[in-house]
């Protein structure tokens, strides 16, 4: 069959690779399957439920929840009927609920549980255009999300026909209102060409044997980056799991023990951090092969022959540490894809000399989201790269640096901003990412820093905050940095410490740790910042080193406002909020 609108897919695997376990959930500690008919009998009767509810085709559906298949089953159901589904954060704020709600008009909300219920309901407060809110759990003055589907049951299916057949793969689809990190958010309008294309070109470019692989998701299905993943699921006949939250992620794995999963480069130094404390625990000789074998891994480059004693080596390591971190994984991963934010190399090498193959990608939620992605072999993928353009898409480095795209992944625009349109995408139709980039070796990209945050010290030299950052995070002791200096006389940063492990390298110096923030302001502490502030700036020419730090005892977090919830700085925010920190610096 021809694949033109994201419905279609799910038609698609049931005619070619009908699953059991089309989506599964875990529900009172037990895994609750959905064949791929049981997801088009209740999408099909979601669907005659909304008609019968009064949502039209057009109209806007606001979609406010964790993972879960009755996500996927609203999503779905809407776009039958040519309807637009509004996905947004659980995080955000109920004043950015409310401007979405009342931007795109939305009809009907549906969210996960009882906290977002109440804050959607007071965002809705005086919007008349909103129906009904829906909840995918059962609280007290919602209705259930079940009843749309109890609505439409006098209804025959076969009046779906038409309303299927009339929408085309230039209809939107949905609408995604991207944080930013400034300002009100935008509304990324994407139509079904937009996602289908992107979905079936990255199909190609996955180690996923059709049919029979197993997904474990866990990132936020409101962004396009996980959404278009799972169409990618569906047509490619693969499982999809959904994880109970981020704290069971471990325990989701060994049960899954998925082929692949989608993350962020935040949750794999988690992980690293977490394994390299375990090693830390360690004594003796089982502690020295644990550095040993590390260390090794940190050399590794998938793209190069390592050499026979190299190689002899790694088969060790392999044996003795390198194979218990696959086991925690799950024992069958094929690939890991990283997006959303640059990944540090040296977590790249030392997974794949592990035997885990990560690729990072780049693309943005107004490319749908690919734009490239590393391979998982060694013609395909070079570290400190976003890999190659994928299939159907053009990019090229502009006069100023900053990377251009074009295809069919491109968005349709700002919805109800067409100025904004017009600034993104030329009258050439190349979409501007804002982006600065090269191409490494004529094919790979390589994504170095975001135009509108590079800074120009008062000596005229041009600074790239992301390559340091990304540089200082590689440290075990920093978990959040944010580097300043636009107009100053040298670079300065902000740093939160990695509590954690400056807990454990306390109690190994025998040093008393009281609080986190009594021990920002510790000397023994600092000075151990300042080696490894020292050793980071090495890399840096002599004015992008960072002269002086300042550490901070707060995390920074989408709820007290410092990030997006894609995890991006919100410098304006963090700037204004630790103005006085940030003055002393330059005193």
């Amino acid at each position: 069959m021809e694949l033109k609108r994201a419905f279609d897919f799910l038609y698609y695997q049931v005619e070619t690779y009908p699953k059991s376990d089309c989506f599964a959930y875990k529900i009172d500690g037990k895994w609750k399957r959905f064949s791929t008919q049981d997801v088009i009998d209740v999408v099909n009767k979601m669907s005659l439920g909304f008609l019968e509810a009064g949502i039209a085709r057009g109209d806007k559906v606001a979609i406010i929840s964790e993972n879960r298949p009755a996500w996927n089953f609203t999503d779905l159901a809407l776009q039958q009927i040519g309807a637009v589904s509004v996905p947004m954060y659980p995080t955000i704020t109920v004043e950015d609920y409310r401007y979405i709600f009342d931007h795109a008009e939305v009809k009907m909300i549906f969210v996960s549980n009882e906290d977002i219920f109440r804050k959607a309901k007071k965002a809705a407060e005086g919007l008349s255009f909103i129906k009904e809110i829906y909840s995918y759990e059962k609280v007290e003055g919602a209705r259930y999300w079940a009843e749309i589907a109890v609505l439409g049951q006098d209804r025959n299916p076969s009046e779906l026909d038409p309303l299927k057949d009339f929408v085309q793969e230039d209809d939107m689809m949905t609408i995604i209102y991207t944080s930013g990190t400034t300002g009100r958010p935008k509304g990324v309008m994407l139509s079904h060409r937009n996602v289908v294309s992107n979905a079936i070109a990255v199909s190609g470019i996955l180690p996923l044997e059709q049919g029979k692989s197993r997904a474990l998701s866990f990132l936020p299905l409101c962004h396009i980056y996980e959404r278009t993943g799972v169409y990618l699921y569906l047509y490619l006949g693969t499982s999809v799991y959904y994880a109970e939250n981020l704290e069971t992620i471990g325990d989701n794995l060994k049960e899954v023990k998925p082929d692949i999963f989608t993350t962020v480069p935040r949750l794999l130094e988690k992980i690293y951090d977490k394994i390299v404390s375990k090693g830390m625990d360690l004594k003796g000789i089982k502690k020295r092969l644990f550095f040993w074998a590390l260390n090794l891994g940190l050399k590794y480059e998938p793209s190069k022959e390592m050499g026979g004693i190299y190689n002899a080596q790694l088969k060790v390591a392999d044996k003795l540490v390198f194979s218990k971190w696959r086991e925690a994984l799950g024992n069958n991963v094929k690939a890991i894809t990283s997006g959303a934010a640059a990944l540090q190399p040296r977590l790249a090498r030392v997974f794949w000399a592990a035997g885990i193959k990560v690729c990072e990608g780049y693309g943005l939620t107004e490319t749908s989201p690919v734009i490239a992605a590393n391979l998982v072999t060694k013609e395909g993928v070079r570290v400190g790269t976003v890999g190659p353009v994928i299939g159907g898409v053009q990019v090229k480095i502009a006069s100023d640096g900053e990377v251009l795209c074009k295809g069919p992944n491109v968005m349709m625009g700002y919805y109800k901003q067409p100025d904004l349109t017009a600034s993104a995408i030329d009258s050439d139709g190349w979409f501007h990412t804002g982006d600065i980039g090269e191409m490494v070796e004529g094919r790979f990209l390589k994504i170095t820093d975001r135009k509108k945050e590079m800074f120009k010290t008062s000596g005229g030299k041009y600074i790239a905050p992301q390559l340091l950052e990304n540089k200082f995070k590689e440290s075990f002791f920093i978990e959040q940095i944010a580097v300043i200096g636009n107009d100053r006389k040298f670079p300065s940063a902000l740093i939160v410490p990695n509590f954690e492990a400056l807990r454990d390298w306390c109690e190994h110096k025998g040093i008393h740790y009281t609080s986190d923030a009594a021990m920002v302001f510790n000397k023994d502490i600092k000075q151990k910042v300042d080696k490894e502030v020292a050793r980071l700036n090495e890399e840096f020419a002599q004015w992008e080193k960072i002269k002086k730090y300042t550490l901070l005892a707060d995390l920074w977090s989408v709820e007290t406002g410092e990030l997006t919830p894609t995890m991006k700085l919100k410098r304006r925010v963090i700037d204004e909020k630790y103005k006085r920190e940030i003055e002393e610096m330059y005193i």
